[in-house]
């Protein structure tokens, strides 16, 4: 059995089973409590592409726990896919922690129900706090890919060091493939730049071990806060 702390205990968590956006696919996706979010991600409040739209009204609801469940009944459902099943883990929200430590029992949890499945997520929780890093990647090891989330091109060569995958936020104009400073390879979310394509016929966030960054132009009616942000790092190449 594994112990939630108090906090994960209270949120909501919300799961679409077959999602209505054409660029993750007809695929599960969940939308978690905007405490969940990490205290330092620079986007929540400031060009988080889930505070717009439709999605921040289905969001705020989550919050409030007019919808959703709660973590095991979420994880319950998780485990009752079928093997193989691709499914993204918060198209709103990150994982579940108190003060930015990620709670770990949740984690342990969330591995097992989406054994032999196929689940992913991004997260800003710094990887230096707590057991963060270890938990992170004992979810990747363990078939859950768990990307790092970096806010421009010079972090994300920060965060490659740590040897898990990682996606970065890019300018809104941004639709060519490019380089990091360092010379990292980053490749532009296929999603984002191709009618035909999704995340259900895509899957490479789903690649724990991949070499290469994707990168996400800056989107949403928030996109001007984040290309600020994602633009930090100027001239960005293209390849």
């Amino acid at each position: 059995m594994f112990k939630l702390n108090a906090v994960t205990e209270s949120m909501k968590f919300h799961l679409t089973m077959v999602s209505s956006n054409v660029k993750t696919g007809p695929i599960p996706v969940s939308t978690s409590s905007r405490e969940t979010c990490s205290p330092i991600c620079p986007f929540f409040d400031n060009g988080c592409y889930a505070e717009s739209g439709p999605l921040r009204i289905h969001w705020e609801s989550v919050t409030h726990g007019l919808r959703g469940m709660s973590f095991p009944e979420f994880c319950n459902v998780i485990s009752s896919f079928d093997d193989g099943q691709l499914w993204r883990l918060n198209q709103a929200g990150d994982l579940p922690h108190i003060g930015g430590v990620i709670d770990q029992g949740a984690m342990r949890l969330l591995i097992e129900s989406n054994h032999v499945k196929k689940g992913f997520t991004y997260t800003h929780h710094d990887v230096t706090l707590g057991d963060n890093l270890t938990i992170i990647e004992e979810c990747n090891i363990n078939g859950f890919t768990v990307n790092l989330s970096a806010n421009d091109l010079d972090h994300a060569d920060q965060l490659i060091e740590y040897g898990l995958p990682v996606c970065v936020v890019l300018p809104i104009d941004q639709d060519t493939n490019t380089i990091t400073p360092k010379g990292k390879k980053v490749i532009v979310c296929p999603a984002a730049i191709r009618e035909n394509v999704s995340c259900m016929t895509c899957q490479l966030c789903s690649i724990a071990d991949r070499s290469v960054i994707i990168g996400f132009p800056s989107h949403g009616t928030g996109a001007k806060k984040a290309n600020a942000i994602a633009s930090r790092i100027i001239p960005i190449k293209s390849i």
